[in-house]
């Protein structure tokens, strides 16, 4: 079963971003670290989104694409403030997952706790292994297939 398939040169953009860049992350380049889980006939997906509140976290399913979109304000930096280390990401966390025709897309739960967004998606009924009954003449017992 196909949960996401991934992009191989979402690493490769963001490697070269950083060298020929200014070295720090850009928005548009920034991750959000996944981990899947299949348990029983619900797939699990738990995002990283760490600094982020949970109303700003926005998800949209099209076409089987379900998109991942968040923001994490950048801190103030009003006057008398002087930033000494800058390693942190701010700006639109975005990340797509292409999900199978065996899940169930509308049926899609999310929960959001201590910066991780847990995604609880449903394989689809159709999906599912079912019994189907085979008569045979003058027979009414049934033979699973």
């Amino acid at each position: 079963m196909a949960l996401v398939r991934s992009d191989p040169f979402r690493e490769l953009d963001r490697l070269a971003q950083q060298l020929w860049g200014d070295g720090r992350p850009r928005p548009a380049t920034l991750s959000m670290p996944m981990d899947a889980y299949r348990k029983g006939d619900v797939f699990l997906v738990q995002i990283d989104l760490p600094g982020v509140r949970g109303e700003s976290v926005e998800l949209t399913v099209e076409d089987n694409v379900l998109t991942v979109k968040a923001e994490r304000p950048t801190p103030d930096t009003s006057e008398g403030v002087q930033t000494l280390v800058a390693e942190r990401m701010y700006g639109t966390f975005s990340r797509q997952m292409f999900l199978g025709d065996n899940l169930d897309v509308d049926r899609i739960e999310a929960n959001y706790e201590a910066g991780v967004l847990t995604l609880s998606i449903p394989v689809a009924a159709h999906a599912k292994p079912r019994r189907i009954e085979v008569k045979t003449p003058g027979e009414r017992e049934a033979i699973t297939v």
